[in-house]
């Protein structure tokens, strides 16, 4: 008697193994900045909370000597995910140096360190720094969502001595230290 006959084994199709989940980059909770300093260029200053104009420009931080420099209110706290933002001006009215005249000077490596109103310190690592024209503004580069928590400084520059305006922004960009 001839032996049964078997029917093809086909093997069990495999369990496919889920890709692991990406890594999720640390944050802080909410906590209004309170003030920052950057070592590297000596700058400092305490943090004004403001908001839109009427007609949805940035407000932006008074220009005497010694202005302070200002959260803009809609973006993110520092060390929250997403992009916050501080603005400050790179020169006072009377021509002389201001809160972020030295942001040129920064470099990738160098740190930005903000107080915030809960007593911690949010740390962040300077990528790079870019000019762009006013009217070719990358917004969306500058406040749009991020991976982690990112920290923007906005100030003026090319100055236009015919016209006495800033026709530029100069941007930092920076990443929470992990």
């Amino acid at each position: 008697m001839p032996a049964p006959t078997q029917p093809p084994t086909t093997p069990a199709p495999e369990t496919p193994t889920p890709a692991p989940a990406p890594a999720q980059l640390p944050v802080l909770s909410a906590s209004d900045p309170v003030s920052f300093s950057i070592p590297a260029i000596g700058a400092e200053s305490e943090l004004l909370s403001l908001g839109l104009r009427e007609n949805g420009s940035l407000e932006v931080p008074p220009d005497g000597p010694g202005a302070p420099a200002s959260w803009y209110n809609d973006s993110p706290t520092p060390g929250e995910r997403g992009p916050a933002v501080l603005l400050g001006h790179v020169n006072a009215t009377d021509s002389g140096p201001c809160v972020f005249a030295d942001l040129r000077k920064l470099k990738a490596g160098d740190t930005i360190d903000v107080l915030r109103e809960d007593g911690t310190t949010a740390t962040f690592v300077v990528d790079r720094g870019e000019q762009y024209s006013q009217d070719a503004f990358p917004t969306q580069t500058v406040y749009g969502n991020t991976e982690g928590p990112e920290l923007r400084l906005i100030t003026c520059d090319g100055y236009d001595p015919d016209t006495g305006e800033f026709d530029d922004n100069y941007i930092v960009y920076a990443k929470l230290a992990t």
